[in-house]
């Protein structure tokens, strides 16, 4: 059990310092987020960044300093002098609610607490987060931090089937299979936020967006692994080869591992 507390320690403090290195928990918010991550073996488990840090800052957090938690948000196993993060009762509420949800993502990105603030509704404008956006994202109407079971619960209840919820002026969970699901779906979603954005800047608040009719036509296509230009070269059972570029080069990043930034061989 011990060595698997800290095998997800390590994991979750790498998932909150690429938070950090993608830009969504930087200068004055450098210390406002976390991720967690269900215990595989103890789904009523998780471990998530706290607070009471000497250094409180996404960045620079380490494997030790990770919070191991109940069902309840109730602090299990963590450094002497710390707690847990101060909206723990959003996670262990989403994960309460939502025994498919293993892992749950808080930031306060700049694009999309804008697009709260002025209730714009964020619109489809790129391929990267389209499922995110497509349907109206849900919303809970506070700026307070949600610190309580019933905060925890009113916005668990909102997520639904959604992969996100906003909080009005305050910022975004996100949720997933994995941390790198969820890390990503914020990623992708303050992406889609800053498309957003740009467009309302440009042309207005009656800007073009991308349509449904696009949308279901890039996701009812022929699979890639039927194409015979790709068949030959598909695994066996017909499955794609795996993209997760983006998240493998940031963990090793952040992790410190040289093959994030190998040598450039010469010309």
């Amino acid at each position: 059990m011990k060595r698997e507390w800290e095998e997800v320690k390590y994991h979750v403090a790498i998932a909150n310092r690429v938070l950090a290195e993608l830009g969504l928990a930087t200068g004055f918010r450098a210390s406002l987020g976390h991720a967690s991550l269900r215990l595989p073996t103890d789904p009523d488990k998780f471990v998530v960044k706290g607070r009471g840090y000497e250094v409180d800052a996404l960045f620079s957090v380490t494997p030790e300093q990770m919070i191991v938690c109940d069902i309840e948000g109730n602090k299990v196993d963590g450094p002497l002098g710390t707690t847990q993060c101060m909206e723990v009762k959003m996670h262990s509420c989403i994960y309460k609610l939502y025994p498919n949800v293993k892992s749950v993502v808080h930031v306060h990105p700049h694009y999309t607490i804008l697009a709260t603030t002025l209730r714009k509704r964020l619109r489809p404008m790129n391929q990267e987060g389209i499922h995110l956006v497509r349907n109206e994202l849900p919303m809970w109407e506070h700026v307070k931090t949600v610190q309580t079971d019933e905060e925890g619960m009113e916005v668990a209840g909102l997520l639904g089937d959604s992969k996100a919820i906003l909080l009005r002026g305050h910022g975004a969970t996100t949720v997933g299979a994995s941390l790198e699901e969820s890390v990503m779906n914020m990623l992708q979603l303050e992406e889609q936020a800053k498309m957003n954005y740009w467009a309302y800047s440009a042309v207005g608040e009656d800007h073009l967006y991308i349509e449904d009719e696009l949308i279901d036509e890039m996701i009812h296509r022929t699979p890639a692994h039927e194409l015979p230009h790709f068949k030959p070269y598909m695994p066996a059972g017909g499955r794609a080869p795996r993209v997760g570029g983006v998240w493998e080069y940031y963990t090793r990043l952040v992790a410190g591992d040289p093959s994030a930034s190998p040598p450039i061989p010469p010309l």
